[in-house]
């Protein structure tokens, strides 16, 4: 079966690495498998050297273009992307469209739908009700078009399910499937030697709450004072008050920020460190935290983080209700004794849960559902 991922954008920072993240994951996979898969995204930063593939996978990375800054991705236009889309769209046997507010995401999966070539859509959480003017004008001329005319619309979570139900109105009830973001199978790191590793790896945005693990980190230092918090990720706003934060407390010696990692060097922070904090509120089902437990690293998340249930059943890592149990959180987790239980515990749960052989096999159902369907 030929597929064609459709993602908004790749760039050397990974800034919009979970959505991308997934696609490779699966299109790899599938490749595996022996099925066509390709990636079609846009491009930034890579200058006139644009990659050809993404973690592996045969990808068409045509050039993006910002239009309107204060828009962030749903302001970059790719001309080239959207000329290649005619061509890749036709030669599909399935669309898979990682769906946003965009101008590539949305216009292909309407591509798809004028060709008559079967379409699945992936939110990743992204299109939730909004009050913002530009969100209902897109929604009124697109995305509630290609959303009911979809053969499959895959959901994370029940509340995205809602918010999806919200947005669209009354669909055809088997076109909503679960499918949840998966990891492919990776060996457990043995405790780090040396002084523990905190690691935080995500964009520094508001949402995020990057500051949360500063300060708290501070009280961390108060008892183990060779602790190391590291920082990593690209910025989408939030980058220079985190580290004058950390400037402000006085943290330098202890806080280190080392930009932006592809997806290898997250995977190298991961084995390094002995605890990774993701203190973001309503973040759906983030793929740090899938990776992480896939090496066995403990996790503390907050309530609101579409994995807290499962960490916490699994005894994966800590769940908190606020910024000022994060620090309590980490030192539990920074016991040699817990730390051990705590990281089988991931490690068997990311493998129980989360294989990406058993979210592809749930993904070739729905593609044989869809191609059957016409």
């Amino acid at each position: 079966m030929r597929a064609l991922h459709v993602v908004t954008l790749h760039t050397p920072d990974n800034a919009f690495g979970g959505p991308m993240t997934v696609a490779a994951n699966l299109c790899g996979e599938l490749r595996r498998r022996g099925d066509d898969a390709v990636l079609l995204t846009m491009g930034r930063g890579f200058g006139r050297s644009l990659p050809d593939s993404v973690q592996g996978v045969p990808a068409v990375v045509p050039p993006g273009y910002r239009l309107a800054p204060q828009l962030g991705m749903s302001g970059i236009l790719s001309p080239g992307a959207l000329r290649r889309a005619v061509r890749l769209v036709r030669q599909a046997d399935v669309v898979h469209v990682h769906l946003a507010r965009d101008l590539l995401t949305a216009p292909v999966a309407a591509l798809a739908l004028q060709a008559g070539t079967p379409l699945v859509l992936q939110t990743h959480g992204m299109v939730d009700p909004s009050d913002k003017r530009l969100a209902g004008v897109l929604d009124a001329l697109l995305m509630r078009r290609v959303l009911r005319g979809a053969g499959a619309l895959l959901y994370l979570t029940e509340l995205e399910r809602t918010q999806l139900l919200e947005v669209l109105g009354d669909p055809a009830p088997q076109t909503l499937c679960r499918l949840v973001n998966g990891v492919a199978p990776a060996a457990r790191r043995s405790l780090p030697e040396g002084s523990p590793v905190v690691s935080y790896i995500a964009r520094f945005q508001e949402r995020k709450r990057p500051g949360d693990l500063v300060r708290a980190f501070g009280a961390v230092l108060e008892a183990r004072p060779d602790a190391r918090l590291v920082l990593a990720g690209p910025d989408e706003g939030e980058l220079a008050a985190t580290l004058d934060l950390v400037s402000t407390l006085g943290l330098q010696g202890a806080v280190e920020y080392v930009g932006a990692l592809n997806h290898d060097g997250v995977l190298d922070l991961l084995r390094r460190s002995s605890a990774y904090v993701l203190p973001a509120v309503d973040e759906p089902f983030p793929m740090s935290v899938l990776e992480a437990l896939s090496v066995g690293v403990p996790t503390v998340v907050t309530t609101s983080n579409g994995l807290a249930g499962d960490i916490q059943q699994a005894g994966a890592g800590r769940v908190v209700g606020g910024p000022d149990q994060l620090a309590g959180a980490v030192l539990s987790l920074l016991e040699p004794g817990a730390n051990e239980t705590a990281s089988r515990a991931a490690h068997q749960l990311s493998v129980r849960s989360f294989s990406l052989s058993a979210v592809t096999d749930t993904l070739q159902d729905v593609y044989g559902r869809v191609v059957a369907i016409g």
